[in-house]
């Protein structure tokens, strides 16, 4: 048994050799599908094909998803099919955001910190505090912990997306990977690295690292944050198990609270790191990044009410109890 569908062309430019129609079997997934149109139209990447719903226009992301099952597919009988360009991995572009802080922290905290703030601290003095002496230039005690704490974010985020994180999408547009990686190269990489380890940033204060309550906890809510997110990270990478297309509704650790608990973790961590920086830079970079969290969050909310319905016990908040 199988089933045919309608194949329309939605690139300006049409694909050579596109099928006014395709013959597929019963399980076809929106990849398989992807590989037979690729075949007809002999496009090497078969990444490069996107399908979308012929109602509401929006692209099936998820490789996986059975084709049978999407509703307004076979209400219509139809498919969208266009050519989305050249594509790259969501792991690469995963992992060319995270290693751009991996690149300016040691940068800015090791190697140019004794040349740069010096030659620049003139020009700026009416602006900023009296910069903190420490013996040969070196890192105050709670410089040294915001290294360590944000080096470690992102080893851990790399390794998650190496070994962890399971992706709905094999691949993006490849100009996308500049917009993505700006936000994290600027402002958690560039500009935090360049006001934390100022001698005159609020990290460089004297006091030890951990005289402060602050700093008991952010390192607290750090730890916790981080602990609690990789513990969801590794759920949901365990949620479907090998060869299960069908979705679920994810349950455990906060997920009772809200949709999205990674991000809550997430967030919680950064308070943790701003708590012992009182970095005004990160404050910035947690805001934006939790109106992207957000936006994220509330998709995935609807995606459950949508597809499970009453077996779905609906959040009011996304990531952050009784705020977002």
């Amino acid at each position: 048994m199988g089933f045919t569908l309608k194949v329309t062309s939605r690139s300006r430019k049409g694909l050579k050799g596109l099928p006014s129609s395709i013959e597929l079997p019963d399980d076809a997934t929106v990849e398989f599908t992807k590989k037979q149109i690729a075949a007809a139209t002999r496009t090497a990447d078969f990444n490069r094909i996107g399908i979308f719903d012929p109602v509401s226009k929006k692209t099936l992301k998820d490789r996986n998803a059975v084709v049978r099952e999407q509703e307004p597919v076979m209400k219509h009988g139809e498919i969208i099919v266009k050519d989305l360009g050249p594509q790259i991995s969501w792991r690469l572009v995963y992992l060319c955001e995270y290693f751009g802080p991996l690149v300016f922290h040691p940068i800015f905290a090791l190697a140019l910190r004794n040349q740069l703030y010096p030659s620049v601290y003139p020009y700026i003095k009416p602006f900023v505090p009296p910069p903190t002496l420490t013996a040969n230039g070196s890192l105050t005690s709670v410089q040294t912990a915001a290294f360590a704490m944000i080096m470690l974010h992102f080893v851990k985020r790399e390794l998650e997306v190496l070994f962890v994180h399971k992706f709905s999408a094999n691949t993006m547009p490849a100009p996308f990977i500049v917009r993505n990686s700006f936000f994290y190269w600027v402002f958690a990489g560039l500009l935090g690295a360049l006001e934390v380890y100022a001698p005159f940033s609020p990290a460089a204060r004297p006091a030890a690292f951990l005289s402060s309550s602050l700093d008991v906890l952010g390192l607290a809510l750090y730890v916790g944050g981080e602990l609690c997110n990789a513990n969801v990270h590794w759920y949901l990478s365990t949620l479907r198990r090998p060869g299960e297309t069908a979705r679920k509704i994810p349950s455990g650790l906060g997920f009772s609270l809200v949709t999205c608990p990674n991000y809550m973790f997430e967030i919680i961590a950064w308070i943790g790191i701003i708590l012992v920086t009182r970095s005004p830079t990160l404050v910035v970079f947690i805001v934006i990044g939790s109106y992207y969290m957000y936006i994220w969050g509330w998709g995935k909310e609807k995606a459950y009410r949508k597809q499970f319905g009453d077996k779905y016990k609906k959040k009011r908040s996304v990531m952050l109890p009784g705020l977002l």
